[in-house]
């Protein structure tokens, strides 16, 4: 079983910067996607960002301009720069892997992200 563990998250001022790293172990498996996802305080779990295996890459709306998504696929490793945060970025980020075939989901546990003056 693959495993994933975030690290990065803290307490950031409007405006200022973080960097996110999730970083898998364990037996390596195909992977089609690696991402982000975010949930914050009374709301559902949204993707934030994601590359696929051959490099394309996605984001959400909110957070075009202002992140950058990164990946390894031989180090099975994704970062998420996240720069001018907002206030509304804050969260709990879960890094993620997906696999199509068969579709199968990893999670990390989460790291927190709080975005205040």
């Amino acid at each position: 079983q693959v495993q994933l563990v975030e690290s990065g998250g803290g307490l950031v001022q409007p405006g200022g910067s973080l960097r996110l790293s999730c970083t898998a172990s364990g037996s390596t498996i195909r992977v089609n996607y690696m991402g982000w996802y975010r949930q914050a305080p009374g709301k559902q779990r949204e993707l934030v960002a994601r590359i696929s295996s051959g490099g394309a890459i996605d984001y959400t709306d909110s957070v075009k301009g202002r992140f950058t998504i990164s990946g390894d696929n031989a180090k099975n490793t994704v970062s998420l720069q996240m720069n001018s945060l907002l206030p509304e970025d804050t969260g709990l980020y879960f890094c993620n892997m997906l696999r199509i075939f068969p579709i199968t989901n990893y999670w990390g546990k989460g790291t927190l992200v709080t975005v205040s003056s």
